[in-house]
């Protein structure tokens, strides 16, 4: 039992050798200031909205676009009703948006879904009038300013550029709040740092800009695994190009509430992860040497150690409990152990979610107990991606719609946090 001891602390020491990077990212945007981007050429967008069943939600996202303070004559707004069994195309009609209906039973998953909706814009536009595509989930809300924010980054040069992912219902609960309070740690503490430091961000599912050459040089979107976003950011990572983050623009976005779900999604994302690891892995690695890459680096540690570290603890420790009560041995020294490990896990990602939590204080719409209740549930939340990923190994993983029903304003969720 004493060898179960003694493989999770070489766990540990691996998993601190592996992140420590990371921890030092926290303290990038307290010593090193980013200068405001300056206004430059208007571009015109073309925005691409994959939508199944959201007639919840999908009205308020075309709503909050044609609200943006940037001409509206630059920007045109492109739904694709992906396999919908309700009225998601006609509401986004009514709404304002341009929608394409797609019916394909075998190819599921918005990669397919996003190709089928650029091969049409194709079609219909063989001048390429777009000089950048924009990617929402349906379920999102825009900042007024999110577009004009992001041009000035695109008018810098930058061809591909992330957003702050922020969020319509982090108050529901600790289960919304943990996905919610991650996606601001990402935004803040690794793409905002990244930035900072010239290292390549990663696209993070919705919220991004990308111009209309890097899709003419891959030869159209080919992005069809489950995490159709880290794919997208490691093939581009790969040849060299540089994910920009625009902090200003701000998007919300609703998170699952319901435990299944929540699974549902991560595990799409675990399994995901590997589907990249297995499939770009040995280009990503020889990346690191040939370009001399710190971003390749940077994005392998993103996506292969975690997934790999929690997986081995897991099967570890649970095949040596089930060993020690079987033969009734010292199991007592693997609980203590494992209450060890869990103790100095809870406290780190307890550390980060705090971090977070009070520097993104206004940033975060509900009530001020919550805010600090959900920095301590945050940690318990991030152990449950250990069974997730144990089961992501072994499960056959395909893609699932989540259901969205915060179908409400920038001001409603203002308000929710105005008497903070």
């Amino acid at each position: 039992m004493k060898t179960v001891s003694l493989i999770n602390h070489i766990i540990a020491l691996l998993f601190a050798a592996c992140y420590f990077y990371q921890f030092l990212y926290i303290f990038v945007p307290f010593v090193k200031k980013s200068r405001a981007a300056e206004a430059g050429k208007l571009h015109r967008y073309a925005v691409l909205i994959a939508a199944r069943n959201e007639e919840a939600v999908i009205a308020k996202l075309i709503e909050s676009i044609k609200n943006q303070n940037y001409p509206s004559e630059l920007i045109e707004i492109f739904v694709v009703a992906d396999n919908c069994t309700d009225n998601t195309a006609q509401k986004a009609r009514t709404a304002g948006a341009y929608v394409y209906e797609r019916f394909n039973r075998y190819k599921i998953g918005k990669g397919y879904a996003i190709e089928f909706l650029l091969d049409r814009i194709a079609e219909e536009y063989p001048e390429s009038p777009f000089d950048g595509y924009f990617v929402f989930d349906a379920d999102n809300l825009l900042d007024e300013n999110y577009i004009a924010e992001m041009n000035k980054s695109f008018s810098n040069g930058n061809r591909i550029i992330t957003s702050y992912r922020n969020s319509k219902n982090y108050g529901s609960n600790w289960i919304s709040a943990g996905t919610a309070l991650w996606f601001l740690r990402e935004s803040q503490y690794l793409s905002r740092s990244r930035s900072l430091l010239g290292v390549s961000c990663a696209v993070s599912g919705t919220g991004f800009l990308f111009h209309r050459e890097i899709i003419e040089r891959s030869g159209g979107w080919k992005f069809f695994l489950l995490t159709e976003d880290i794919e997208f950011s490691i093939y581009n990572v790969i040849n060299g190009e540089r994910i920009a983050y625009c902090e200003s623009a701000v998007l919300y976005d609703e998170q699952p509430a319901r435990f299944r779900q929540s699974w549902n999604q991560r595990m799409r994302w675990t399994k995901g992860n590997m589907q990249v690891c297995r499939k770009y892995g040995a280009r990503l690695i020889k990346s690191i040497f040939k370009n001399k890459s710190f971003s390749s680096f940077d994005m392998t540690m993103t996506i292969f150690p975690a997934v790999i570290l929690a997986a081995l603890s897991g099967i570890i420790n649970l095949t040596g409990l089930i060993y020690g009560f079987t033969l009734k041995s010292d199991y007592m020294t693997i609980i203590q152990s494992l209450w060890e490990s869990m103790l100095k896990a809870y406290f780190m990602f307890f550390m980060i979610g705090m971090v977070t939590t009070i520097t993104e204080w206004k940033r975060i719409y509900c009530p001020a107990v919550k805010k600090i209740l959900y920095a301590f549930t945050f940690p318990i939340f991030m152990f449950t991606y250990v069974p997730i990923t144990i089961a992501a190994l072994f499960k056959k993983v395909e893609w699932k719609p989540i259901e969205h029903r915060e179908s409400i304003t920038l001001k409603e969720i203002r308000k929710a946090g105005s008497h903070i």
